[in-house]
């Protein structure tokens, strides 16, 4: 008999098995006859559940099915770090024996309200993107467990109506003296991956380069990048200038700084990586000090956009250069060509004025 009653609880529960797997719970009712239909209704659910289990070629268990993908992909992404640390969210608010299979939209937007409600690093609530984070690090199970391991789900969430509306980002770059005075205040360590960035305008994790990723005799450097797509830079006179000089400090990073003190892992005036976070812990620090505020390291690629299309009015080119997927993205740089603009109408009005005087002298 799969229908009973506990002692203490006026519902009727039910507790049956199906190809070995056992399904148990309350019916939320008194009367025996709903409680049937509702344990008709569960026996349904669990021969999907199990045809879905079965089907599969991974485990469903949401800790299990972030841990194949970090083996799988995650790891080896420039995001991998970012990619951890959204899966450890995902973990704490469903727990790590949930099914992928049966996340729903209410569960979903379930999440969405809850992230939003954490605070963020410097007080208030977390921003839209970062909320967004989240769900995309979701979204990523699904289509990887769907497309690679032979997972159906029944009913997958509509993500779009889960994004939370993203302010447009702003474009910052360098002005004035504020690049004489970060490059001033900066530690003669760490000043050629600042350098760099602003050579080439690649991302903060892209930055991180590893030896056999820069090739001198070929002039490019190869990196994988956001999305895992490759990026490319060539060496150019500057670059090379900046990476040359680095080699012989690290067998494996380019960039290194050096211990200014003994530590429990680290020896006064030997060198070690330069990590994401000490980078950017670093950067903090560099541009309190240098008294240039409102300005991420991620606005050095914007600097780096902005005064490439600015030289050369190409906005196909500064997508090529920015590794954009789409030009769209970089459309968000073509304020830069107003200047341009405003002189070619201007030469268009002046062309019009003399050819309207011309006429007036022949008539």
């Amino acid at each position: 008999m799969s229908l009973y009653r506990k002692p203490r609880s006026p519902y009727w529960h039910f507790d049956f098995y199906w190809h070995g797997h056992r399904f148990h719970g309350s019916t939320k009712t008194a009367n025996r006859r709903q409680a049937e239909k509702v344990e008709a209704t569960e026996r349904e659910h669990a021969k999907r559940r199990v045809a879905q289990i079965e089907s599969a070629r991974t485990s469903l268990r949401l800790q299990d099915v972030a841990t194949r993908f970090w083996t799988e992909i995650g790891e080896h992404q420039a995001s991998g770090q970012d990619t951890w640390h959204q899966f450890g969210k995902l973990i704490t608010f469903f727990g790590p024996h949930k099914l992928v299979t049966e996340i729903t939209d209410d569960d979903v937007a379930k999440l969405v309200a809850w992230r939003r409600g954490e605070p963020g690093r410097r007080g208030g609530l977390l921003s839209p993107y970062t909320v967004n984070g989240t769900i995309k690090a979701l979204k990523k199970l699904f289509t990887r467990a769907k497309h690679s391991w032979g997972v159906r789900f029944e009913h997958e969430p509509q993500w779009r109506k889960h994004w939370l509306k993203e302010p447009d980002e702003r474009i910052r770059e360098l002005v004035g003296d504020e690049g004489e005075r970060l490059e001033a205040a900066t530690r003669p360590d760490y000043l050629p991956i600042f350098r760099f960035v602003q050579a080439t305008g690649l991302r903060l994790n892209e930055c991180l380069l590893r030896w056999p990723e820069v090739d001198f005799a070929g002039r490019q450097i190869r990196k994988r990048g956001k999305g895992n797509r490759l990026v490319t830079r060539p060496i150019t006179p500057t670059v090379r200038e900046t990476l040359w000089p680095l080699q012989g400090h690290h067998p494996e990073f380019v960039f290194t700084f050096m211990a200014t003190r003994t530590t429990r892992d680290r020896v006064r005036g030997q060198r070690y990586p330069i990590t994401y976070h000490g980078l950017k812990s670093h950067w903090r620090y560099l541009r309190k000090r240098a008294g240039v505020a409102d300005f991420r390291f991620h606005d050095f690629r914007h600097d780096f956009g902005t005064k490439l299309l600015r030289e050369t009015g190409n906005l196909k080119l500064v997508q090529r250069a920015l590794n954009h997927a789409s030009i769209t993205t970089t459309t968000r740089y073509a304020h830069v060509l107003d200047a341009e603009i405003a002189d070619g109408m201007e030469a268009v009005a002046k062309s019009r004025t003399r050819s309207h005087a011309k006429l007036r002298v022949v008539g």
